[in-house]
């Protein structure tokens, strides 16, 4: 779906072709309806107008039944094309868009939440990794949400347009030509002189002022885009200061958001500004457009031939509403040129986010862009564990490592504690390995067929139901409510197992009711549960205390026995279990750049933090 033709030809010859091509098919047929009643409209407009003129004609008076019959014959007329024929369009091409819409949303949201991770890529290392800030693409949400429903309606409208007028000139066009009569001094062009008169006039007025609307949409789309980065902007860093609401508190920094807030509102004022402006000359233009088209133009060619006889009130008038239908369904670019406008500005905003994810798709080559990007991922026999050679992991666009080894490796069931200073590299060592980290060389060599889980320190709950929440990735119907709510027992989570279908409390979702302590609990029951052979824990027990931290670890050593773990914890001194064993059974150091392995007596003894009697959940800090 790269490039606009490709977004615009997608839905069409998808799975749903049936669908998009019967729905068209009912919106073109109601718009040469519509076409056609125009030819009814104008035709008992010249009946009624001549009723009404010949109502005291001395020798051909009409009478006052006919004249009612005439008006009653053009009110049922515009009832049926406004209500039977527009109206019933609108819905179906309402529906159009609706599917089409809905088709586009699904492809876009699949192509994201890919199993390549494509929307982590495209939020963590576009910037980095695409040439220029213009094809970066922000604000993803406005562009999924609100661009893709601006494009496919748009598009629809345009082709509503373009069959409008086509029909229009078949049908409207068909009935000048063949009312047409001659005028004096056009001769040459016998009867069908009035009809190239008017088509002349239409010809000079219409693409004149479609020209100048051009002009002026051109303008209209580059304010809609710029008018779409600073909305978007503003309300990210609106739902932004919602995540970082305490952060903000307890700094006090409302004076500072305030004024990031008014710089981000300031860009939307200016542009708006610069909208309405350009907005209300538009409207000025394009209502004295329409009362020259409608008073002017519609009825000027009809004129010579009216004055010289050769035509009755009746034909003259019927030909002016001929004419000004003509002209309304070819100025309709003229109407929409907003919205066509908007159209071209979502197009351009969906075509870049497609481009994006395309590239995104493809990590390697994506991350390139930026610098090194030549991590290689193997496979080997679990009984080996995991090993990495000759790593070395690189920041974007920088040509020495951060971290580098030459060989380590941790066995299968090893259990590894990874230690360093605050920004040494400990987190990006775990993303690495797990395939999250881009940007370095050499070869990283797993288990084959061993599930890998990552547990981070911030834990994000999506809005589903607790079991859901604690099975992830798995599916719930993979795991009985029996055995989830005896884990979530087992952790301290029990106050929570009659919710385990729901997605909250009171209105609030899991993750706005559970606290960072219960949040990391429930990692630890999903651990439990899907007993991964490789774990990866990046500081997952910060909530705890130092009793709790120990206790996690132990339970994690006695429920997940022949598992792999790498934990990265702040502590001089590795946790060790109720009994004063020792939980890990060795050391990655990262110092001056470089990760090394020891044996993990090498750090300074700590006291035993649990009594034999004591449970994981007992010490659990009171939430």
């Amino acid at each position: 779906m790269r490039g606009f033709w490709g977004l615009m030809g997608a839905y069409w010859l998808s799975e749903r072709w049936k669908e998009a091509w019967a729905l068209a098919a009912i919106i073109v047929v109601l718009t040469a309806l519509s076409a056609m009643a125009s030819v009814w409209f104008a035709e008992a407009s010249g009946d009624l107008i001549s009723a009404i003129a010949f109502l005291h004609h001395p020798q051909n008076p009409s009478t006052l039944r006919a004249l009612l019959n005439s008006a009653a014959t053009l009110v049922a007329i515009v009832v049926l094309k406004e209500i039977g024929f527009i109206a019933v369009r609108h819905y179906f091409s309402t529906t159009l868009h609706r599917k089409w819409r809905a088709w586009l949303d699904e492809r876009f949201n699949s192509a994201i939440l890919d199993g390549n991770h494509t929307h982590f890529h495209l939020q963590n290392g576009a910037a980095e990794a695409t040439p220029s800030a213009a094809a970066v693409p922000d604000n993803l949400d406005q562009r999924i949400q609100e661009s893709i429903k601006g494009l496919t309606g748009g598009a629809i409208g345009l082709a509503m347009g373009i069959a409008g007028v086509t029909l229009s000139l078949y049908f409207v066009g068909g009935k000048i030509i063949a009312n047409s009569t001659e005028i004096t001094g056009l001769e040459f062009l016998g009867s069908y002189a009035s009809a190239c008169v008017t088509f002349a006039a239409v010809l000079a007025y219409v693409p004149l002022n479609t020209y100048l609307a051009v002009k002026l949409g051109a303008i209209l789309q580059r304010l809609d885009v710029r008018m779409q980065w600073a909305e978007g902007s503003y309300r990210r860093e609106l739902a932004t200061l919602l995540n970082r609401s305490f952060h903000v508190a307890a700094s006090h920094g409302e004076g500072v958001q305030k004024r990031i807030n008014r710089q981000r509102y300031a860009e939307i004022d200016h542009t708006w500004g610069s909208l309405n402006f350009l907005t209300a000359g538009y409207m000025g233009f394009e209502l004295v457009y329409n009362f020259f088209s409608s008073r002017i133009i519609a009825y000027a060619p009809g004129l010579l031939p009216y004055a010289e006889s050769r035509i009755s009130l009746q034909g003259y008038v019927t030909g002016a509403e001929l004419a000004n239908a003509v002209i309304n369904d070819c100025s309709w670019f003229i109407h929409v040129m907003p919205d066509i406008a908007r159209l071209r500005a979502n197009a351009k905003r969906v075509t870049d986010l497609a481009e994006a994810i395309e590239g995104a798709q493809f990590p390697k080559e994506f991350y390139a862009r930026s610098g090194c990007s030549r991590l290689r991922y193997r496979h080997q026999e679990p009984r080996f564990g995991l090993t990495m050679q000759d790593v070395e992991l690189m920041q974007p666009g920088a040509a020495e490592p951060f971290v580098s080894t030459e060989r380590l490796r941790v066995e299968r069931g090893e259990w590894a504690l990874l230690l360093g200073e605050s920004g040494s590299g400990k987190s990006s060592l775990l993303k690495a390995i797990s395939g999250l980290w881009p940007h370095g060389r050499g070869t990283i060599i797993l288990p084959e067929n061993v599930r890998t889980l990552y547990a981070a320190q911030d834990v994000y709950l999506p809005s589903t139901s607790l079991k859901e929440l604690i099975c992830l990735p798995d599916s719930t119907r993979i795991y009985r409510d029996a055995d989830v709510a005896a884990t979530m027992e087992e952790v301290g989570l029990a106050d929570f197992v009659d919710d385990l279908a729901n997605a909250g409390r009171s209105n609030q979702t899991w993750d706005q009711l559970l606290s960072g302590g219960q949040k990391q609990k429930l990692i630890l029951a999903r651990i439990l549960l899907l007993r991964p052979g490789l774990l990866l824990l990046d500081e997952p027990t910060s909530a705890l205390d130092l009793q709790a931290k120990s206790s996690f670890h132990a339970t994690i050593r006695t429920r997940c026995p022949g598992a792999s773990v790498i934990s990265v914890m702040h502590t001089s001194s590795a946790p060790k279990s109720s009994e004063g064993d020792e939980l890990f059974d060795s050391v990655l150091s990262i110092a001056q750049r470089t990760l090394t392995k020891g044996p993990v007596t090498d750090l300074p003894p700590r006291p035993r933090v649990l009594g034999r009697s004591e449970t994981f959940a007992e010490k659990l800090p009171v939430e």
